[in-house]
């Protein structure tokens, strides 16, 4: 046995400059071979660097980047940064230090651990959305969008220049495209007399970049525009910052117009189920009514609700509308007329329009009562405020408020109260929602809070309360009699509304245009500047148009963006130019084209280069990324489609999620309004709160005192309550993450185990979808396998040697090819963990049978290296092979290895098992049957007994039926 060891902190460095040397990694792209495309979701390249787990995803892909080189596909398996974002403009407003540079000196950070975990990746293709040479070609992309229209009768977008055309010839009576309401129509004549500026707010309406008031997440503390997933229980994800309602101009891309085929595209896609339900649930495509209910006693017309089940019709028990809803002003004004409160016998204002839960509002002096115009204008201020997010979600009460007005039911006549509610949103439906507390979990919870009627209707709904008693899908109660089915339902009321002129189907989706701009300055500038108030587009040859230096990174002092401060920010001939930015995720909606061409100076990529590679062939990422990034890359890909630009309509073929690498928590115990800190075991006996404690600090349970002291400023005179000495803390599983202090940093495992010993660890802990926990005492397992393959290598002395004349022994030959068997069926269900443990198996084998042959030891070498690279890289050429392993072919099984010289049957009575027989894998049936019945195991206890049935299933078991 070998005296030397797999000194990896040697070796692994020296293949990783082999790779590089020669460009190993590289993609042809040159049409020689079949292609695969293996990508990465677009990394941020933070401050805090990468844990072990970021890099679980990246060493899956990575496994299959390899294989697919082995099996001589030409592979594209590149990386990049996606460096714009909110994180690098808070610190430079911290540090006064430019993003550019913090963004930088992570990217290098980032790229440092990459290279050092040996993932082969085509480096020749790297790109950052923040260098010039990338978001040029962002800003020429949102000027397609900008200078577009979506024809509806086409079904796809076209230059804007089309459209021109059409008003020219014949105004706009004609035209069927997907706009914003209010245009009015008009006639050539009329376009032809319109002035340039006229003509181009018109244009607005139909752009697919488009400026136009919109409700936004305002975060005064950041100064910025905040998405819906920046927005935590009301606060800033980031720095925690109160976040309120804030209605401003912002640049929006008409994404509605692709709704349809956004849902179509789905069911071609090899996604997870759920990311695909995630997307139709977002996107919202519901057909349904909509019902006008006539206001009485008080202001007159109608309200008109939408609803996706009109055959609840007759379990309407109260109207709700969104706080944002026109006629909320028109009640306000309506109350204010009024010399007295509205009498009504629900709960006072006190608890009516509190409801539950909710901080920081007082009730009203008085004990006004529900509807009270003080109350209401109170009520509407509050909910405005909310993010969407906080008022979509069911709490175990309410928020709302009684305008005192009633509705007419369209079919009863009865009189129904008209409520305004939170939980309502402005761009759902009509802004209003009829209340059928029997059949939906917040307009129930809605009702019980304030004791509002509930009314079954359908038995067999969807309602988790158990409201009424469910027989499946029958109506019970209309005056149209029981008995009808949801279906027959819903068309016979529609069709009575429409008889009556009160309600008409309606297509609804739950899709909205999103935002696409930032009060920041680390973001792409618009390429566009303003004459008279309108906006116009930047030429092509005056991109990119680079951020200008400021002398800070905050917003003015009346919240216009940074670049308000920009010295020079306007064109040549001096018009202002857009001061806001484009969010994070303009630059990573299409950065997988640009890496098939990256660097074209010409295009935005090169059509023949998106014809060879086409869609991305195995995307790896998080699920969390199931709406936003997914959602907006396809519509970017379906824009430039449609354009002529690209040839692919779906940028994403198949997806994995990666589960969560799972990490222990560790807790500290503080007791309230002191700053001394209870050990874990004690914790109960005083009132304690829980924080959370870097796992740095904690050794076996214990916390590091001092270095608990040291760990923040605040904590430096803290005082501690110990168990027998020591202070012990409490712990939690949890996802590994910054924000909880239990990320591991993957640098000391590399010096530890080598690269390919966190690999193997990782892709050994289970299925990659599955979420999985650290535990370092795991990865000796690991580290032993690793040895036991450097031993197999070395059985005779320090050097690798093989037998060259040696012919390779029949069970060495089958340990080999079972083993090709199973690690290629892991492969293919992306179950590395399995083909990593036919590895394991494999090796114990081989060293069993002291098998030194060159044949056997070459296709386990190549076996091995989709899973450590570079242990396998240098046994490759320690057994003398020209060129990388990564590139030799991926071994094949060979059948004629695979077949068993006999097989164990289990012979059961009645399926209990009573003997064994072994034979010959191919014995017939007949002859099975007679050897079975005469084993004298099986002979006694079937004696004197009629046999029935002999069930046989092949090479498994006999079962003897008496």
């Amino acid at each position: 046995m070998s005296n030397q060891l797999y000194n990896f902190n040697e070796i692994e460095p020296k293949i990783q400059a082999y790779w590089a040397q020669h460009k190993v990694f590289k993609a042809d792209g040159k049409g020689k071979k079949q292609k695969q495309y293996i990508l990465d979701m677009f990394p941020y390249p933070s401050g805090s660097g990468l844990h072990v787990g970021h890099l679980l995803g990246y060493f899956a892909s990575d496994v299959v980047a390899i294989q697919k080189r082995m099996e001589g596909y030409d592979v594209l398996h590149p990386i990049g940064f996606d460096a714009f974002g909110l994180p690098a403009e808070q610190y430079a407003i911290e540090t006064g230090q430019h993003p550019a540079v913090t963004i930088k000196e992570n990217i290098g950070a980032y790229k440092r651990l990459l290279k050092a975990a040996g993932l082969s990746f085509d480096w020749d293709r790297e790109v950052a959305t923040t260098d010039p040479a990338y978001y040029r070609w962002t800003q020429w992309i949102f000027l397609a969008f900008f200078n577009s229209w979506y024809n509806k009768e086409r079904d796809r977008a076209e230059s804007i220049d089309t459209l021109l055309a059409t008003f020219e010839a014949e105004g706009n009576r004609a035209v069927q495209a997907a706009c914003s309401r209010g245009i009015p129509l008009f006639s050539r004549e009329e376009w032809r007399n319109m002035s340039q500026k006229e003509r181009e707010n018109i244009l607005r309406g139909y752009r697919l970049a488009y400026l136009s008031k919109a409700k936004v997440n305002w975060c005064p503390a950041l100064g910025t525009v905040l998405a819906n997933d920046e927005v935590r229980d009301g606060l800033s994800e980031r720095g925690g910052h109160p976040v309120v309602q804030k209605e401003m101009w912002q640049w929006q891309l008409r994404m509605t117009a692709y709704a349809d085929r956004l849902l179509d595209g789905l069911a071609a896609l090899d996604w997870p189920a759920s990311i695909k339900e995630i997307q139709y649930n977002w996107i919202g495509k519901s057909m349904g009514a909509e019902v006008s209910f006539a206001l009485t006693g008080g202001l007159t017309g109608d309200i008109k609700v939408f609803t996706t089940r009109l055959d609840t019709l007759f379990g309407v028990t109260y109207l709700a509308l969104a706080p944002e809803h026109p006629l909320v002003a028109n009640i306000i004004a309506w109350q204010k007329g009024k010399k007295r409160d509205i009498a009504h016998d629900m709960k006072p204002i006190s608890d009516a329009y509190l409801g539950v839960g909710v901080d920081g509002l007082q009730p009203l002096e008085g004990g006004a009562v529900c509807g009270d115009f003080a109350a209401i204008e109170k009520y509407v201020t509050y909910a405005k405020n909310l993010n969407e997010r906080t008022r979509m979600q069911a709490t175990k009460g309410a928020r709302g408020i009684f305008t005192g007005l009633y509705v007419l039911h369209p079919f009863t006549g009865k009189k129904v109260p008209v409520w305004i509610a939170d939980y309502v949103l402005p761009h759902y439906g009509r802004g209003a929602i009829m209340g059928v507390p029997a059949h939906d979990q917040r307009d129930y919870l809605f009702a019980k809070h304030f004791d509002l009627p509930i009314v079954a209707v359908v038995r067999g709904g969807d309602i988790s309360e158990k409201a009424y008693e469910a027989k499946e899908g029958t109506l019970v109660n209309s005056d149209f009699g029981d008995g009808l089915s949801v279906v027959e339902a819903q068309e016979m009321f529609l069709k009575r509304l429409e008889e009556q002129k009160k309600g008409k189907a309606e297509l609804y989706y739950r899709l909205r245009d999103p935002v696409f701009g930032r009060q920041r300055y680390w973001g792409e500038p618009f390429p566009i500047y303003y004459k008279e108030g309108v906006p116009y587009g930047l030429s092509a040859e005056e991109l990119p148009l680079v951020l200008p230096a400021i002398e800070s990174y905050k917003p003015s002092a009346t919240g216009k963006p940074p670049l308000s401060r920009a010295e020079k920010w306007h064109t040549a001939a001096g018009h202002p130019l857009e001061q806001t930015t484009m969010p994070a995720w303009a630059g990573s909606s299409w950065y997988f084209l640009r890496y098939m061409d990256p660097h074209n100076r010409e295009v935005f990529v090169d059509s023949e280069a998106v014809n060879y590679w086409g869609a991305v062939d195995l995307y790896v990422g998080g699920k969390e990324h199931a709406t936003g990034h997914l959602i907006y890359a396809r519509f970017f890909t379906k824009l430039l489609y449609d354009l002529g630009l690209v040839s692919i309509e779906e940028p994403f073929q198949k997806l994995v999620n990666q589960g969560m690498i799972q990490a222990f928590s560790r807790f500290v115990y503080r007791i309230k309004g002191t700053n001394q800190f209870v050990s874990h075991g004690l914790k109960d006996q005083y009132d304690t709160v829980a924080l959370r404690v870097d796992i740095g600090l904690v050794k076996k349970g214990i916390l590091d005192i001092e270095g608990f002291r040291a760990w923040r400023a605040d904590l430096a005179g803290a005082t501690f309550i110990l168990e027998e000495g020591v202070y012990i803390c409490g712990e939690a599983l949890e996802k590994m993450s910054k924000s909880k202090y239990n990320t591991i940093d993957p640098y000391p495992i590399i010096r530890q185990y080598g690269a390919d010993g966190l690999r193997l660890y990782l892709l050994f802990l289970g299925p990659i979808t599955q979420s999985k926990p650290w535990c370092i005492e795991g990865i000796e397992g690991t580290a032993r396998f690793m040895k036991k393959v450097w031993r197999l290598f070395h059985q005779q002395g320090d050097k690798c040697v093989y037998y060259i004349d040696k012919k390779p022994s029949e069970a060495a030959q089958k340990v080999l090819h079972k083993t090709i068997t199973k690690v290629r069926l892991g492969l293919a269900r992306y179950a590395f963990n399995t083909s990593i443990s036919a590895l394991m198996v494999c090796v114990n084998e081989l060293l069993k049978l002291q098998c030194t042959d060159k044949i056997i030891l070459q296709k386990f070498t190549s076996l091995l290296t989709p899973f450590a690279p570079h242990m396998a890289e240098f046994l490759w050429q320690s057994l003398g092979q020209k060129g990388s392993v990564i590139v030799c072919p991926f071994p094949k099984e060979n059948s004629l290895f695979l077949q068993e010289d006999s097989v164990s049957y289990p012979v059961a009575i009645n399926g209990k098992v009573r003997a064994k027989y072994v034979c010959k894998p191919d014995i017939d049936e007949f002859s099975l049957k007679k050897a079975v019945l005469a084993l004298p195991q099986i002979k006694k206890y079937i004696a004197k007994k009629k046999v029935t049935k002999i069930i046989i299933i092949k090479q498994k078991m006999v079962n003897i039926v008496i």
